[in-house]
């Protein structure tokens, strides 16, 4: 992904100013110059990237820190400052309550993603609870409708559109109305798009929107324009009431940065990054997390977002006590497996980490691991409940992986492999035995009982290295232990 290696290119070097022995002109001028080499390569218009530059050198003015000061962590603060305000429209968007229905409509150009921007938006908002709804208005392009169709019958969300009617407002007013009757509470209304701007693109989004009277406009861009994303951005928002933007296609473009910087300069808030083709390569763009993990800083609230999405509430005490006794079996293993795919692209969930990057994982091995997960996910689907629930590896003999090879239509070698991870984990997991679960709400002898020393046991030495060693471990969990979502995870907490 091309925020990954923007991300990548300034988290190397606030560590390289954090690695020298001495922050002078010098090493914070080398450093800046780094992160404006970053900036102007992934499109960042010129002008944003010296005020930028400009601004941190006025605010850390070397000369007049005392000595006492920490100057990493000023410079490390007024960089994640600046990068905020760069892609800060401002002002907040729309937000769509539950059980009241809300009419969202989608404008943009022609393959710039628009169609499947409304079904992934669609698919995000039913997993948080709403009942969505998709109309198709494009009657401009053929094909349209059948490919939200696909889409929509993919994610199980109705939908509505017409291979005869070539009105697109007919088609919206009935489609609005038809789930309203419905009791639906989000209903997505999807938008002709042109080659370019055109004026009848215009018009004709402006005849949909006074009938159907939608209470947010999102504008969908294709991020590859890079600083251009200002004209158009504009041109749009001067057509139709735009109330907020939703970049596409981060995942294969190096302007992607560009393209957010110019979208904040039309003060048009962003409040969604399409990061591929899957239905789940959709963040919420929320700016400080985001420039949090661009800067490699982390981002622990949406980590534990991800984390209660997955893992209900009241199956959170009962992992707790597994993992406590240090029993790993093949069915815990499994449930784990079952985990890590409902958390969405791994090198999302990696980037979340504080020390980590999603650079960590480049594209080609996360598509490899997931298949790997899957791969030994059908084979477990293969073993009896005795063999899932047993803890002994010695009942584990020749015939019994030859059956489940078999079963699984895979070779012995793979099942064998599949094994060896368990070993592995298994090993991992023994060490967290002994873990005293704390009562519900004394968090603090959670801390105790699971510290930095007690985590350095289980990480990989290469993970360990990744995180900065046992100083960046420490201050993960001091992070960690702080975060009221973290209570949260582990059935306390003020909820």
């Amino acid at each position: 992904m091309v925020l990954a290696e923007l991300g990548g290119s300034i988290s190397r070097a606030l560590q390289q100013m954090s690695n020298a022995t001495i922050i002078d002109e010098k090493v914070l001028n080398e450093c800046l110059n780094e992160i404006t080499r970053a900036l102007l390569q992934s499109d960042v218009q010129f002008k944003l990237v010296r005020d930028m530059q400009t601004n941190i050198k006025k605010i850390v003015n070397l000369d007049d820190l005392a000595a006492g000061h920490n100057k990493r962590k000023i410079i490390q603060q007024a960089i994640f400052n600046e990068l905020c305000k760069m892609l800060d429209p401002g002002k907040p968007s729309f937000t769509p309550k539950k059980a009241k229905p809300s009419v969202v409509m989608f404008v943009g150009l022609q393959g710039s993603g628009k169609t499947t921007t409304c079904t992934k938006y669609a698919y995000y908002h039913q997993k948080k609870g709403w009942k969505p709804a998709l109309v198709c208005a494009d009657t401009f392009r053929a094909g349209a409708f059948d490919q939200l169709k696909q889409n929509a019958t993919k994610a199980k969300i109705p939908f509505y559109g017409s291979y005869m009617e070539s009105d697109p407002v007919k088609i919206a007013v009935e489609g609005v109305e038809r789930f309203k009757k419905e009791n639906c509470d989000l209903i997505i209304v999807d938008t002709s798009g042109r080659h370019k701007q055109e004026v009848a693109l215009f018009e004709e989004m402006r005849q949909v929107s006074e009938a159907t009277n939608p209470d947010l406009v999102i504008f969908v861009m294709d991020s590859s324009i890079g600083q251009a994303a200002f004209d158009q951005a504009q041109a749009f928002k001067q057509s139709v009431a735009v109330g907020a933007v939703i970049v596409t296609k981060m995942d294969g473009h190096a302007k992607g940065g560009g393209a957010l910087s110019a979208v904040a300069a039309t003060k048009s808030p962003v409040i969604f990054i399409g990061t591929g083709e899957h239905m789940d390569e959709f963040e919420v763009f929320d700016v400080k997390p985001f420039v949090s993990r661009l800067l490699g800083m982390g981002d622990l609230s949406g980590f534990m977002d991800k984390i209660h999405e997955v893992v209900p509430m009241d199956q959170q005490p009962e992992l707790l006590q597994k993992l406590s006794e240090g029993n790993f079996t093949m069915r815990i293993m499994y449930e784990q497996f079952q985990n890590i795919l409902k958390m969405g692209p791994i090198n999302q969930v990696f980037s979340m980490l504080p020390g980590f990057s999603s650079e960590l994982m480049p594209k080609g091995r996360e598509k490899e691991s997931q298949a790997k997960i899957k791969r030994y996910m059908t084979m477990m689907d293969s073993m009896t409940n005795e063999e899932l629930d047993s803890t002994n590896p010695k009942l584990m003999n020749d015939s019994r992986i030859m059956r489940i090879a078999r079963g699984a239509g895979r070779q012995v070698r793979e099942v064998v492999e599949m094994f060896e991870e368990y070993k592995r984990l298994a090993k991992i997991w023994s060490k967290m035995k002994g873990l005293k679960i704390p009562k519900k709400g004394d968090m603090s002898a959670l801390s105790r009982n699971m510290n930095a020393q007690h985590m350095s046991k289980v990480l990989p030495p290469q993970m360990l290295k990744q995180i900065g060693g046992m100083g960046g471990l420490q201050n993960l969990m001091k992070q960690m232990g702080s975060s009221k979502d973290m209570m949260g995870m582990f059935g306390g907490g003020d909820k």
